[in-house]
Formats: structure tokens, sequence, C-alpha cells
């Protein structure tokens, strides 16, 4: 099964580290396979500032940080694309690669898929792939809303149920969620203070030989 784990990534950081590992442990525990995690820089983020680091060096930091983890990839393809970075667009690039019967997933936070019905083309998201949300505490689906509909009807009691059907299906996961801030770590490093134990040392002995975030 492939999984989108998109992001900034304006530093990687080892609370994305942390997620992206507990996801593929879950899902391979309940799956018949193997969970292939692709974590996905964009490359001109549509709803945020431009990233501080250049694609180039967000990827550099990303290869860095998931060197020997097994089936975690860096996938650059979005920052191979001029345009704005639209999950859609990525979906439906993947989509095309695995296949139209293989299983294809899409992780988001709760927060975000809160706001499900303000996606772009959303509705064609859920038919390229399923979307796995990852439960963050105190944000929870409100009634009477798109977000809340879509998971009273479309939802995966399991992680097995996403090789049941190519896409469409929502599951709800709660995973390890660190509380670091890929903001808190920039304005560290701008203020002059350290942030490792918060993102690997590879990535940040990177940060310092590019003299990355220095100024805010």
């Amino acid at each position: 099964m492939h999984v989108m784990f998109g992001g900034t990534y304006d530093p990687i950081h080892n609370g994305h580290l942390r997620v992206a590992v507990e996801l593929r442990e879950t899902l391979e525990a309940q799956l018949s396979g193997t969970a292939q995690v692709h974590l996905v820089p964009c490359h001109v983020p549509p709803h945020r500032a431009n990233p501080g680091a250049s694609a180039r060096q967000r990827c550099e930091m990303l290869a860095l940080a998931i060197d020997g983890e097994m089936r975690l990839e860096v996938d650059p393809r979005e920052i191979e694309r001029p345009e704005p970075s639209w999950s859609v667009d990525t979906l439906a690039q993947m989509r095309e690669e695995i296949g139209d019967d293989a299983p294809l997933a899409m992780t988001v936070g709760t927060d975000s898929f809160m706001a499900i019905d303000r996606w772009h083309r959303w509705r064609e998201i859920l038919e390229l792939a399923h979307i796995i949300v990852v439960q963050r505490p105190g944000y929870r689906v409100g009634p009477g809303t798109e977000a809340e509909h879509l998971l009273s009807t479309r939802r995966a009691e399991r992680a097995g149920a996403l090789t049941e059907k190519r896409a469409g299906r929502i599951l709800p996961l709660t995973l390890s969620l660190l509380d670091i801030s890929a903001t808190d770590i920039r304005a560290r490093v701008a203020s002059g203070r350290s942030p490792r134990y918060l993102v690997p040392d590879a990535v940040w002995r990177y940060i310092c030989d590019h003299s990355l975030y220095t100024k805010q």
C-alpha cells in the first residue's frame, strides 16, 4: 500500500518522523502487505508563506532524516512542479503510477480534515485515495459539518479495510504526537538557541552548515 504524507517540512523534525514510522508500523500490523510512506515536501504551499529553506534544501534534510529507515521515502514530485502544490494533483500522478486497483491513501491531521470542504477539488481526492486522519488533541470534528458526514458514511474501523477498495474510505488513527513545531525550531535557530533533540542530528548539522533560519 502507498501512503502520501505531505508537508512543508521546513525543517523536517522528530514529530514528523515519529508519525511516519508509527503510521507505517500500524498499517503493516493490520495489512497483509507492506506500507510505503511517501514523504512529499510541497514546493509552493498554497496556504502559507514561502518556506525558509529552498525546496532542494528541504528535500536534502528529509533524505538525511530518514536515511536507513525502511519503507520511508522522499518523494520530490511536488518540488519538481513549478506551480502551487495541490494534493489532488499529486494523488492523481501517484494513481497513474500504481494503477487503478491498488489502494492509495493520503494522511492528514484532524485540524486539516475538519476543513475538507475547503480543500482544492476535495471530492476528486476521495475518488483517487483513502484518507487517514491522525487524531490531534484539542480538535474534534463538529456536528453538521461535511467532515462529520464523511466520517459517518465512509469511516473505516480498521486499516485492513483500506485494502478492500482502491479509494474513498476514511480511517481515524491515534498515533504518538510529539509537541514539536517547525515554526518554533526556526525561531530557536534565529535567536541563537539550539533545536538539538527536536530534529535529527544530521538535520541540525545541515542547518548549521547552510546557515538556515538565521533570519526570520
